[in-house]
């Protein structure tokens, strides 16, 4: 199970994150006037699990000559297929459900830190009052009841689409192939792929325009990705030191033996 996100219908209402925030309990996240955007919450956090993000564009829109383009997108933990955090969390916070998300259990992290640079999306993110990692559950508790997440549940435009992943890539690819039917050449998906550098995303994007220009990484891989060669690299390096040690040690008991 997972998330489509079309940002193409997204119109920055936040009542997902506001959703988000009522249904687990968030914390409120700041409400300084940064100057930087009409988004106040900047991005993914320990107490922000969606955000929606404004991006002003000097675009021309349609046919005009000049103009302003709004872009406005949910952005969401990616749920990835290949999940780094889950490999080097060291006391199984992290966990992969039934419904192939991944999730925190927040009563069992130690506060390591260790899951948060492993994040290629930089989702992952700590509470500096105790240390210990939040990010979307992806309303673990609502879809076990057969619900719809908070955030999608709440959506007035169906930007935010829940279900299985095979239906909503089915879904994804029809709505981009309507969109470049309607003149949007610049509409693509981003994280629909399993063969990507994390397997694919359990909450994946349509976006229309670069995943740059979103904050996204282009080309995301799993950070843990060498993880076996360079433990199979350090076995080998182990075996041959123990094996030199064997080899001096009884070197060393033939010698002592003669004398």
């Amino acid at each position: 199970m997972g998330f489509f996100t079309d940002t193409s219908v997204c119109i920055g209402c936040k009542a997902c994150e506001v959703a988000c925030k009522e249904w687990n309990s968030v914390p409120e996240d700041g409400l300084e006037f940064t100057g930087m955007s009409y988004d106040n919450t900047q991005g993914l956090g320990a107490d922000t699990w969606r955000h929606v993000a404004f991006i002003e564009q000097d675009k021309p829109v349609g046919n005009a000559d000049s103009g302003v383009r709004w872009l406005m997108a949910s952005d969401v933990c990616k749920h990835c297929t290949h999940a780094a955090c889950l490999d080097v969390c060291p006391t199984g916070s992290l966990f992969r459900t039934e419904f192939g998300t991944v999730v925190v259990q927040e009563d069992i992290c130690n506060g390591c830190g260790y899951c948060v640079p492993a994040c290629p999306y930089g989702v992952i993110d700590q509470r500096k009052e105790d240390g210990r990692v939040w990010k979307c559950t992806l309303c673990y508790d609502r879809i076990g009841d057969g619900l719809e997440p908070a955030c999608a549940k709440a959506c007035p435009t169906d930007s935010i689409q829940f279900g299985p992943l095979d239906e909503l890539r089915e879904r994804a690819a029809a709505r981009v192939d309507q969109l470049h039917g309607m003149g949007v050449e610049d509409a693509r998906l981003y994280g629909h792929d399993p063969e990507d550098g994390v397997g694919g995303d359990g909450a994946f994007f349509l976006l229309l325009d670069e995943p740059e220009v979103y904050g996204l990484p282009p080309d995301p891989v799993v950070t843990t990705r060498d993880l076996p060669s360079m433990w199979r690299h350090a076995g080998v390096a182990a075996a041959a030191l123990v094996a030199g040690a064997a080899a001096l040690f009884t070197v060393h008991g033939r010698l002592g033996g003669r004398r």
